[in-house]
C-alpha cells in the first residue's frame, strides 16, 4: 500500500510517497500530489527531515532507498542522475553520452521530466547546452533557486 506524507518547506509543500520500504514519489510545490493513504512512517519522516536539511543548505547526500518506477531508458538517465556530484550540472547530451546514447539527448529530456522523485533523483542538476536553464516541472525559478542552494553551500 503506498502511503503519503506531506509537509511544509521554504519553498512551499513538498509530497512524499513510500511503497514497500522505499520512496517512490517526491512532488513539489505546484506538482500534483501523490494518490495514496496519508501517514507519517519512519522511512517518510525520514525523507522529509533529509529533503528539509538539504534545502537548508545542510545536507548534500540521501540515504533513503528510492524506488522510482519507469521506462528502462528512463531508468538509466535517474541512475546517471544521481551520480551527478552536489554543486555540479550536466548538460542533456553529456547525460546521453554517459548512458551510451549521444543523439538522445532530447530523450534525456523527457526522462528528466518524469523523474517521480525530485530532489533525490538531482534533475534540477541537469541543463541546456552551454548551461542554461532549460525545463523543470516545478518551474525554472525553483530550479534556479536549488542550484544557486548548492553552489552558495559549497563556498
Amino acid at each position: 500500500m503506498k502511503r503519503v506524507h506531506s509537509f511544509m518547506t521554504d519553498i512551499g509543500s513538498i509530497h512524499i510517497a513510500e511503497e514497500g520500504g522505499a520512496i517512490t514519489e517526491v512532488t513539489l510545490p505546484g506538482e500534483k500530489a501523490p494518490v495514496g493513504k496519508m501517514s507519517k512512517t519512519p522511512l517518510l519522516e525520514m525523507a522529509a527531515v533529509q529533503i528539509s536539511e538539504y534545502l537548508q543548505g545542510g545536507r548534500q547526500e540521501f540515504t533513503v532507498p528510492l524506488a522510482p518506477h519507469g521506462s528502462e531508458f528512463a531508468m538509466k538517465v535517474w541512475k546517471e542522475m544521481l551520480a551527478i556530484p552536489y554543486g555540479k550540472v550536466r548538460t542533456y547530451g553529456e547525460m546521453a553520452e554517459a548512458i551510451g546514447r549521444p543523439k538522445a539527448a532530447r530523450a534525456v529530456g523527457q526522462a528528466c521530466n518524469r523523474n517521480p522523485i525530485s530532489i533525490l533523483i538531482p534533475c534540477h542538476r541537469v541543463v541546456g547546452a552551454g548551461g542554461k536553464l532549460t525545463g523543470y516541472a516545478a518551474g525554472i525559478t525553483l530550479k534556479e533557486k536549488l542550484l544557486r542552494l548548492e553552489k552558495d553551500a559549497l563556498l
